[in-house]
Formats: C-alpha cells, structure tokens, sequence
C-alpha cells in the first residue's frame, strides 16, 4: 500500500497522520478474505464491493443492496474487520451503505486521511455491557400477541428501578424475549445510566471462575456497579444452587437501591422446577408477562415490516402463505425471508409464489413425538372420515387418498420404513407403500391443490 506520513505540531502536541489509498487497502483486503473463505461465498457476497470512505477511524464499505449489508454485517463483521486492521492500525470500525461503484469518491478522495491514534475498540455489540444495537423499539414488531410486554417493557425503560422491578418475561424460543429485553437495556443506555445484559450461562460460569481463581468479591463489585442488569434464560440455573444463591443476594443489592432488573425465561418462574422458592418469590415482586406466539395476522405484518426493514418487495399471496405456513416462532419466519431474500438476490429478481412455496416447504414439519395414530386420526379428521377406514382393505376413493397421504407424510417427516408403515396400515406389502409415496411425490409437482392440503395437514400435526 502506498502512504504517506507526516507530523504536524499543534497546541504543543504531535499528531501522526497518514494518506491510506483506500482502493488499495480493499484489493489488499479482499485478496485475504478470498484465501479463508469459499469461492461460492466470496462471489455471492464480496463482488461489486469497494471502500467508499476511511474517516476518523471508520471504514465505510459500498455494497451493491441491503440484503448483501445485513449479512456481511451478521456473518463477516469480525473477518472484515480483523482483516482491515491487519493491513492498517488506523481502522477502529467498520460500516456499510448500499452504493454502487460509479457512486464513490474518484481520485481526489482516493487517498483518505487517517488519525493513528485512533483506539481500537469492537463496532458491532459492545463489550462493556453486550447489548446489541440492533435491538430496539424501533425494529420490534408490535401485534395483538405481544402488545402487554412491549408496554411492560416500555414502561420500565422510561423509569427504571420504580415500575415493575423485577420484569420478568417469559416464552418459548423465537417468540422475542431477547429483542424486547435488549431493546429495554439500549434505551435506557441512552440516558447514561449503566446497564448490562448477561446470559444467566455466562453468569454461572463467571460466579464459577471467581471462586476458582478467589476473586468472590471482585465478581460481587462488579455486578453491583450497574444501575441496570438484564439476565437472559435464568432457566438455565435451575439445579444451580450455589448459582441461585448468588443470584439472591445480587437481587436483593440492586433492588434494594433502585436498581433495574430484568429476566427472561422460557418458561412462567412459577413453573422453573429446581428453582429456589425464595428465588421464585423475587422474580414474582415485579411484573410477569407472557410473550406467547404470534397470530397469523401478526406473523403477516412481522413478515412486512422485516421486507420493508430490507428493502425487499413481497407479493401479498407470499405473506399469505408465509404467515399461514409458518406458525409461532418469529425466528423461523425470519429465516424463511432470509432465504427468500438470498434466492432472491442470486436470481436478481423477485420470486414467484411457486418459488417461494419451494423454499420454504422444510419450514413446516410436525412433531416428532406423535404416535402413527395421532396422524391417522388428524389426517383423517381433516378428510371428514373414519379414521378405521385407513386400516380397511377398501379401494374407496374418499379413503385412499388420505390413506397415500398418511405413508407419504410418516415416511417424509418422521423417517419411518416402508415395512413399518405398511405394518401399521392394516398390514399392507412395503412395495404398497412405495407405490403411494411416490405418487404423492409425482401429483405434487403438478397439483397445487394437493400441496396446500398437505400443507395444512402438517400444520394440524404441530
């Protein structure tokens, strides 16, 4: 790389700077990255990309669309950025903006002055309090299933330590406790006060460490400090007594002096089996709420505004089928949409329904835990017939319909053998069974309408 130093005195101190030619630093750059990473991903997410500026520390990167700036930012932020400063000690941070090349700055801003003295710190989530910044109010999507907790949660982060102290949310994986709690913890960051969010994992292992290494007291001190502590998953302490004790006494520090705590778990605090009763009592102090799963009209407009978010265009019929397939957990609906988007971006254009139908069609398995007559039951409920019509050796077109979608459905989704299930259906040969998965598989690539009962099917079996 090019460069040119020079010092200059003022005010009786010396500042060193440089001239970086930032074309150079990212062909230098991106040479590294090819060398640890796949060819297939390099060409999907580092082509048509360049340096658009290097100011105060930050290295701005051009990206040719959004859906390329998320996930260089959620699957690349830490590669692209040691990188950058192997090759020079002047970038602290790294952002992105959609832009494309004939956008940048041309020769006259080719060289960018840096300062090299610069402190080397993390963007990305903070390492003094973990918060993510991508958590906030502002990104999180409220609907009738979530609305008591999004209030609890906003009543708390405008007057911390006095409403609801302890908040104490609970819901299944997926559902946004993480979201709405860190959301909680970078509002009130804004106000100056000292917050920090740990998983109750992390602090297990940090109480563990500090009677290893006799420092008890230093990791007293330090979690007292904080004005507010958000604790994630406290689930996970149950059976942990030495743990929970250490919780209790840390709870009854902070809340004693009007201090915020926040909690979430998977399951109501009440039902938290080896949990201390004592420990119990204090999660109920505050305000408990439930963030339960979201409806389908919630899940439709979680699905927009995570589009829009994106900058992506999504047909109301692939909403539609997204918010009706894909039931209860807002994270499965976001990966559903970030393989669309990324299909989407190969392809450079927007994708049909059928595309999407495709894409998707994994997203909606049921239970592993149902019994082979849980779905002959359910399936046949769904067909309006006997359920012992399945086993009969009747040819009755109402019965054998159901009856092929029963062994496609086993053998798809729970894996089960061709014998096994042709002994379960009234003790049909394997090569019956064969014969009728494969003409659902065939009829599927043709029959809409059978892939949305089959779709509906396997919603009923959740």
């Amino acid at each position: 790389m090019n460069s040119i130093s020079t010092q200059t005195n003022q005010a009786n101190s010396i500042v060193k700077t440089e001239q970086v030619d930032v074309k150079q630093l990212w062909d230098d750059a991106l040479v590294k990255i090819e060398l640890s990473i796949t060819t297939a991903n390099f060409k999907t997410w580092f082509r048509d990309t360049h340096i658009v500026s290097l100011e105060d520390g930050t290295a701005t990167v051009g990206v040719p669309s959004v859906f390329v700036r998320d996930w260089l930012q959620d699957k690349f932020q830490t590669m692209i950025l040691k990188t950058l400063r192997d090759l020079t000690p002047h970038v602290r941070s790294v952002e992105y903006i959609v832009a494309q090349r004939n956008e940048r700055k041309q020769e006259s801003t080719k060289n960018q002055t840096v300062n090299a003295a610069l402190p080397l710190e993390e963007y990305y989530i903070n390492k003094s309090d973990n918060l993510n910044p991508r958590y906030s109010f502002d990104t999180f999507v409220v609907g009738p299933y979530n609305a008591l907790a999004h209030a609890a949660a906003k009543t708390v982060s405008e007057k911390p330590g006095i409403t609801y102290n302890p908040l104490f949310i609970y819901g299944k994986t997926g559902h946004g406790k993480t979201h709405l709690i860190q959301a909680v913890g970078n509002h009130i960051k804004k106000t100056g006060k000292k917050v920090f969010y740990v998983t109750s994992e992390r602090f297990a292992v940090d109480y563990f460490n500090s009677l290893q290494t006799g420092s008890a007291n230093t990791f007293k001190d330090r979690y007292r400090q904080y004005d507010v502590l958000i604790m994630d998953d406290v689930q996970f302490l149950a059976t942990k007594e030495k743990t929970q004790e250490e919780l209790f006494h840390l709870f009854n520090a902070l809340h004693d002096n009007n201090k915020q705590i926040v909690f979430s778990s998977d399951i109501h605090p009440a039902l938290l089996n080896g949990m201390e009763e004592r420990l119990q009592s204090r999660f109920a102090q505050g305000m408990i709420v439930d963030l339960p799963a979201p409806d389908i009209e919630s899940r439709a407009a979680i699905l927009r505004a995570k589009a829009a978010q994106n900058s992506i265009t999504l047909a109301d019929d692939v909403i539609n089928h997204l918010a009706s397939t894909i039931e209860g957990n807002v994270r499965e609906l976001e990966g559903a949409l970030n393989s669309i988007m990324c299909q989407s971006q190969l392809l450079g254009r927007i994708l049909s329904i059928d595309e999407v139908r495709t894409i998707i069609k994994n997203s909606s398995r049921p239970r592993k835990t149902l019994a082979i007559t849980d779905v002959v039951e359910k399936v046949s409920r769904y067909y309006d017939i006997d359920h012992q019509s399945i086993y009969e050796k009747t040819r009755r077109k109402e019965v054998v319909k159901p009856r092929q979608i029963i062994m496609y459905i086993l053998r798809e989704d729970f894996q089960i053998s061709y014998p096994a299930i042709g002994k379960k259906m009234g003790g049909r040969d394997h090569t019956t069974v064969i014969h009728s998965c494969e003409k659902i598989r065939n009829e599927l690539k043709t029959d809409q309408g059978l892939e949305e009962e089959i779709t509906q099917v396997r919603l009923l079996l959740k």
